[in-house]
């Protein structure tokens, strides 16, 4: 289950998304996930979906890789989907002892489980096409008017980062532990859900130390390479906005525009 997590991955690549601006990214993301909580009817889900599908095309990331990543989730998505069938008042379809499904349970439980999936989707091929630096200076880039007032711009953008970037690093360090712990007799699938829960105790303790010694390391690394945050901090690649970083932002405009007329007018 835990290999199965891949937030945080970056898979290079030389497609039109990996070219794109991390900014552009970064804003096609807000602007997705606006779309799609603007969405409301089959119509509109169709429309933020076929951008999504297009998106992946484009990236040439495997739909494995994307659906392997929802495998951790699929207890949340399946909670979502059995809270919105049986709970949602309407008119009844099917009627057994207490349990009833209405039409609108039927409808609700399909959309919460589409906008679950898609916004994951959506997010992780950010993750997926852009490697951990680009994504740094673009949000530094995209929050720089917070300088003015005395935000620590550079350093908040260097921890989202860097926690990001060590997600997959720690997942793997965790599957290590377990499986070190399973060759001693440890015993994590048995047992009720408390002794479950018990039974991940020998996982955490060996893992905080672990990450206490990385993120010590990786300070150690960075003060012997005299990094002293953003302050008169250069870049070796500079940013810049190319045509089809701005043709992608407007189709992003057109495609939250037309999710909020369709909302209008409830198609």
């Amino acid at each position: 289950m835990l290999k199965d997590v891949t937030l945080g991955q970056f898979f290079p690549g030389n497609t039109v998304v990996h070219k794109l601006d991390p900014r552009t990214k970064l804003l096609m993301v807000i602007l997705y996930i606006a779309a799609l909580f603007t969405a409301k009817a089959f119509v509109s889900y169709g429309l933020v979906f076929l951008f999504l599908a297009v998106s992946v095309f484009l990236s040439k990331i495997r739909v494995s890789a994307l659906f392997k990543g929802l495998k951790p989730l699929m207890i949340i998505i399946i909670l979502t989907a059995f809270i919105n069938l049986f709970y949602s008042k309407g008119e009844p379809l099917v009627q057994f002892w207490i349990i009833t499904i209405t039409k609108e349970g039927l409808y609700n439980a399909f959309f919460m489980v589409a906008r679950i999936v898609m916004l994951i989707a959506g997010t992780f091929l950010l993750t997926y096409t852009t490697s951990p630096i680009a994504l740094t200076d673009g949000l530094e880039l995209l929050m720089n008017p917070l300088k003015k007032i005395k935000v620590p711009v550079h350093e908040l953008s260097m921890m989202m980062c860097i926690a990001l970037r060590f997600i997959p690093t720690l997942i793997e360090e965790t599957d290590k532990i377990m499986s070190a712990q399973k060759a001693r007799g440890a015993d994590f699938e048995s047992g009720n859900l408390l002794q479950r829960a018990k039974a991940l105790l020998p996982i955490l303790v060996p893992l905080f130390i672990s990450s206490f010694s990385r993120a010590d390391d990786l300070a150690t690394a960075m003060e012997c390479r005299c990094y002293q945050g953003g302050i008169g901090r250069t870049r070796m690649k500079q940013l810049t906005m190319a045509g089809r970083d701005w043709v992608t932002l407007s189709i992003g405009l057109l495609l939250l525009a037309a999710v909020i007329v369709l909302r209008v007018f409830a198609l």
